[in-house]
């Protein structure tokens, strides 16, 4: 584990983050359209967690970023639900534990920003990501929550903090 380090988003981590979802978008076959992929604020992450109860962590595994992870109040809702955004790994980086790490400081910051629970927007193929998800008590809902504009996102999972 000590190769692995997880901290704040900087502006120089925008390009290779971006880059990362979006190679992991097309890995798992998922459209471009209605995803993160063609999403306007990826190529701004430093900049779009920068509001009060934003945070996004990034992944280093061996000095080299692999990942990262936010949460963003929940776009459309005026209740205290967050959301996990925009967490994904490289293929070489996925089974060291980085996502168990990115999962456990997301969560902490979530529950110490006040969050009553935790919505996510996912994609069935992604088998690990929902494997991880269920671990740390999301549940399947059968409905989209807030405003993503991810239209083509078609698993929606929620974890209650209380």
């Amino acid at each position: 584990m000590k190769e692995i380090s997880i901290r704040l988003i900087q502006p120089n981590d925008n390009t290779i983050i971006a880059e990362i979802v979006r190679s992991a978008v097309l890995e798992f076959n998922a459209s471009k359209e209605g995803t993160i992929f063609s999403d306007p604020t990826l190529d701004k992450m430093f900049e779009n967690y920068q509001s009060d109860n934003s945070v996004y962590y990034v992944a280093e595994w061996k000095g080299e970023v692999v990942g990262g992870a936010g949460i963003k109040q929940l776009n459309g809702s005026e209740s205290p639900i967050c959301e996990l955004q925009r967490m994904f790994l490289t293929s070489k980086a996925r089974g060291l534990g980085i996502g168990k790490a990115l999962m456990e400081k997301s969560l902490a910051f979530a529950k110490e920003a006040g969050f009553e629970g935790c919505y996510l927007e996912t994609l069935p193929q992604m088998k690990q990501a929902v494997f991880l998800y269920k671990k740390y008590g999301f549940l399947p809902i059968s409905q989209a929550m807030g405003n993503t504009g991810h239209y083509s996102c078609n698993s929606y999972m929620y974890k209650d903090f209380y």
